[in-house]
């Protein structure tokens, strides 16, 4: 039996679970000062390529996050679609819907990243932010008290017990501590089952990504080259009772067959998973002191490229409030983690479920819905308006805050996001007189107009959020729209900062 450490062993957040949804909850957190631990009962970080495609939305939060430049050297575009026909001819097809970036929009194409690449560049960046991974290290018991939650950890040789004031479950589909704390998980199996891997594949050009139908949706397969890597990744639907050969001799059989060629051949695995469809979601997303968050609120198909950007954004989404409770705000803010992301998840599940059936046709296309730029909290208790917006106004309460090219007052050309960038909530005035916001701990605040610091560059700020003279406007720290307000509804606005210890 382990010796188990007695010993002042406290934290503010227990982060359970290593993949993108912890990652990215440990680097707000880091960013913001909050003293946490992320632990991961794998004894090596996740080597697959599963969550290989970032939408646009992923691609704006890693850049908030200081990422960007590493991911896009670490992955690349999405080649075009070569489907085969069963006669032995193709066509060629783009992957996604081919849109150029705008100004309120930099970022409109999927990027390919595998799964461990993302990882490793958000560890590298933890690291410099003075924090690590503990591999090796299980939760094994959780008990919540009224202002902590202790928590029993082991490692390879003992056991801890630590006192946390939150813990945040993102241990993936099967969460432990979603169990335990007898959270409901309805939804349903698919009756899909499919099969992927990472191989080193000979015969194949690397220039396309190629998709074998073969009539019944049991013959489907797709090699599809993973950027930043020599990889292919293999993905096959598999009959509901079979069980595939995952070795390399194996996935050559099931090429071979599927393709009808006997020129391709996998030399070596490096990843595979064989696995069975679902679409649930979480009954609630808190308990307590304790928060579910990425594939441990939600589990769904792979198609549309939805799962690992869902994870990241719940995270994206939690990570500021707990901080800001952790700082002296309300602990209701943390209610709005699951009012906000909740009914995403649930919009989500429903899309990727169309998608399977759409893909078992050979008719997925994937447009803008996959993108999640539109997707915000209108409804949300953290959307003011006052007054209210007029129906069709480019920017309400709740939406994602597009980006605009702005400039300083002295001429220095950037980008709005240049300054929403960070911890802080951001307040912008157009042709408003200059106030202070006592109530306002972690503000910036910036004006356009007579005697502001801005100057709307070609009209783009206005044509991406249409305010009218002496409107104010709050982004929140995630980038979406908190309040937009009058300059004669400034209490509405400093009631608001007050709840939520901006």
């Amino acid at each position: 039996m382990r010796p188990i450490m007695l010993m002042n062993n406290e934290t503010d957040v227990l982060i359970c679970g290593a993949g993108p949804t912890g990652l990215t909850l440990a680097l707000v957190l880091a960013q913001r000062g909050i003293p946490f631990r992320i632990i991961e009962k794998m004894e090596a970080p996740f080597h697959g390529s599963r969550g290989k495609g970032l939408q646009p939305r992923t691609l704006e939060i890693f850049e908030d996050l200081g990422i960007l430049e590493e991911i896009m050297a670490a992955g690349g575009p999405y080649p075009p679609q070569r489907e085969y026909q069963e006669d032995g001819s193709w066509r060629d097809s783009p992957t996604a819907e081919q849109r150029p970036p705008t100004p309120s929009e930099p970022y409109l194409m999927p990027w390919m990243v595998p799964q461990f690449l993302t990882e490793a560049a958000m560890r590298t960046r933890l690291g410099e932010l003075g924090h690590q991974v503990e591999f090796g290290v299980e939760l094994i018991g959780l008990e919540q008290e009224e202002q902590s939650v202790n928590a029993r950890i082991t490692g390879k040789s003992s056991e801890q017990l630590l006192r946390a004031r939150y813990v945040v479950a993102a241990d993936g589909g099967r969460s432990f501590v979603r169990n335990l704390l007898e959270i409901d998980f309805p939804g349903k199996t698919l009756g899909a089952r499919a099969m992927v891997a990472d191989v080193s594949l000979q015969g194949l050009s690397r220039d396309v990504w190629h998709r074998f139908s073969g009539g019944a949706q049991e013959r489907q397969i797709g090699l599809c080259p993973l950027a930043g890597t020599d990889l292919f990744q293999v993905q096959a639907a598999l009959a509901g009772d079979e069980e595939p050969d995952l070795s390399a001799d194996g996935l050559t059989r099931m090429v071979q067959e599927r393709t009808g060629r006997t020129d391709i051949t996998v030399a070596a695995v490096r990843w595979a998973s064989a696995f069975q469809m679902h679409a649930r979601l979480a009954q609630r997303y808190r308990a307590g002191r304790i928060l579910l968050a990425g594939d441990a609120a939600h589990v769904h198909p792979p198609t549309g490229g939805q799962g690992l950007n869902t994870s990241v954004q719940d995270a994206y989404n939690l990570a500021w409030k707990l901080a800001a409770v952790l700082k002296g705000a309300e602990d209701t803010l943390l209610d709005t983690y699951e009012e906000e992301r909740r009914p995403i998840a649930e919009s989500m599940l429903g899309l990727s479920t169309r998608l399977l059936e759409e893909a078992k046709r050979g008719e997925m296309r994937r447009g803008r819905e996959v993108q999640q730029l539109d997707l915000g909290y209108p409804w949300s208790t953290l959307a003011l308006e006052a007054p209210a917006r007029q129906h069709g106004a480019r920017a309400v309460a709740g939406a994602r805050a597009p980006d605009a090219p702005v400039a300083t007052t002295s001429g220095t050309r950037l980008r709005l996001f240049e300054l929403l960038r960070g911890t802080h909530w951001t307040l912008i005035g157009f042709h408003t007189p200059a106030i202070h916001l006592s109530e306002a701990k972690d503000l910036q605040v910036h004006l356009f107009g007579p005697g502001g610091n801005l100057v709307d560059c070609d009209g783009h700020f206005h044509d991406a959020y249409g305010l009218e003279q002496g409107e104010w406007m709050l982004v929140r720290p995630d980038g979406y729209i908190g309040a937009i307000v009058s300059s004669d509804n400034l209490e509405a606005l400093r009631n608001y900062l007050f709840r939520v210890g901006g």
